[in-house]
């Protein structure tokens, strides 16, 4: 029997906020000593009282706004409560009944299925989108564990999708799509490895053409778009297994273990009652009035697929390049800051997306990092539209621009990298050049064009790759030309 995934996903992403959910500890914690951003608030102390994060509520909004979710007018914080040793006072202040945000959507693209365009766009719906608090840290050693409390407290956002996705694939590009739409808000850095984007996916199957849910199995552990995509096709697999076998599939919650390449069972999956909800005493109700929330959408800034189009129709970009630079934010602004510094579009977005790109792989570095300004890409490209320098000592002079942050001009003086473009010094090399192959030379002549290439590439070797390629190709063949002619004669007397 053919079966259809379902899957529908749960992301947490820690926001980007100064201080903590519901206290003044600072909630910028990297790298500090464990149980330093704490106190009685985020330690759940006894007899301490909650105050709500305005900013927080704000950059929740504003997320909603931007996946076109419906902004509810009241929104009350619950208290889930469960056992853990993360959890102080063993309920974390989250939303049920009532969240902030309803029924948006975000688009993707998938591949289009039969002839037709390559890709198409799909809706995957967003049910809803809450405010809590996160947990603290544990450290399993062995026979004992250790916590930190610096994590705990800190505003943690939970976007919940519709179950509208039907392949891992789609799952990898929902979470790449929200993650960019998270970072271009500014609201959470959508850092997976570092824990500040986590990912929970549900999945069951059903025969194709059914319109039946079937059993889900929640799968968690997945710090990596990789991992999703791997434990996605794990479980499916696992379940079509025990449906084919005519076995039932038990809702569980499922790790992933990336070091064994499978799923294992955690523990038995818990449902809404299982938690006691009840509305948190200690906070009164959210109400947000119509005009916070159109303040709010007044600071959107313009989003990717938009951010998009416009690269397409402004730019005269194809619609792949438009989506890399699109995709980052920083880069986007670094592309159109190039533009503004009077590079052609199509020339700025070649630049970036191939030999800036590869200098930052190389480099491990962000856009942010890069030591080369917009200017001075501008510059450098404009040098080699003169003809001050060819295309490879470009790549070169770029290389050096990413290490050092010198400009381009100051680079070529200071090595002497400018192109040779003088007629009778180029010639001169050429004639030299010659007078060392005597044997590619009889060949050509003797009509093995092809050691053509050869003869130019020791000419680029001898001036070390300052030649204007141009013109050492012509006067390359002149003087071929002339030992032709020169031969023919020798040939007739």
């Amino acid at each position: 029997m053919e079966y259809e995934p379902v899957i529908g996903i749960e992301v947490h992403a820690q926001l980007l906020t100064r201080s903590k959910m519901f206290c003044g500890c600072s909630a910028d914690y990297a790298g500090a000593p464990p149980n330093t951003h704490t106190c009685p608030v985020c330690t759940g102390m006894p007899g301490v009282l909650p105050v709500i994060n305005k900013r927080a509520v704000e950059q929740v909004i504003m997320t909603g706004l931007a996946l076109h979710c419906r902004i509810a007018e009241t929104a009350v914080f619950a208290r889930k409560n469960y056992n853990y040793p993360d959890l102080p006072k063993n309920y974390q202040i989250s939303m049920y009944e009532l969240p902030l945000c309803l029924n948006g959507w975000l688009e993707i693209e998938v591949p289009s299925p039969g002839s037709g365009p390559s890709v198409q766009r799909k809706r995957i719906g967003i049910e809803r989108i809450h405010l809590e608090e996160d947990t603290a840290k544990l450290t399993h050693m062995g026979t004992y564990s250790l916590i930190d409390f610096n994590r705990s407290g800190v505003p943690l956002m939970e976007i919940v999708s519709e179950p509208d996705i039907r392949s891992p694939e789609e799952a990898r590009r929902y979470l790449i799509a929200l993650q960019t739409i998270l970072r271009y808000l500014g609201v959470s850095t959508g850092d997976m490895e570092k824990g500040a984007m986590r990912c929970e996916a549900n999945i069951s199957l059903r025969p194709v053409g059914s319109e039946q849910l079937g059993t889900k199995v929640e799968v968690k552990n997945l710090n990596s778009f990789r991992a999703v995509k791997l434990a996605l096709e794990y479980e499916i697999e696992r379940q079509r297994r025990i449906l084919d076998a005519g076995g039932r599939v038990e809702q569980v919650t499922m790790g992933w273990d990336e070091s064994e390449g499978h799923t294992v069972v955690q523990r038995s999956k818990e449902y809404a009652h299982d938690y006691r909800y009840f509305p948190e005493p200690d906070l009164p109700p959210l109400v947000i009035s119509r005009e916070w929330v159109r303040e709010i959408e007044a600071q959107l800034p313009e989003l990717p697929e938009a951010k998009r189009q416009r690269f397409v129709e402004q730019y005269g970009l194809s619609d792949y390049t438009a989506s890399v630079l699109a995709h980052d934010r920083a880069v986007a602004d670094y592309f159109e800051a190039t533009v503004s510094a009077g590079l052609d579009p199509n020339e700025a977005a070649n630049w970036i997306t191939s030999e800036l790109f590869g200098l930052m792989r190389e480099a491990n570095l962000s856009i942010e990092e890069v030591k080369v300004t917009p200017q001075g890409l501008a510059e450098l490209v404009g040098l080699l539209r003169k003809g001050v320098i060819n295309r490879p000592t470009a790549k070169e002079v770029l290389a050096v621009m990413c290490q050092t942050g010198q400009a381009a001009s100051q680079i070529i003086e200071e090595r002497g990298l400018a192109q040779i473009g003088d007629r009778d010094q180029l010639a001169q090399i050429i004639a030299r050049v010659l007078k060392e192959n005597p044997g590619p030379v009889r060949e050509y002549l003797g009509g093995k064009e092809v050691v053509l290439r050869f003869l130019i590439g020791q000419v680029m070797r001898a001036t070390r790759g300052k030649a204007d390629p141009k013109l050492a190709g012509e006067l390359l063949k002149e003087q071929l030309q002339e030992l032709q002619t020169s031969s023919d004669k020798a040939a007739g007397n």
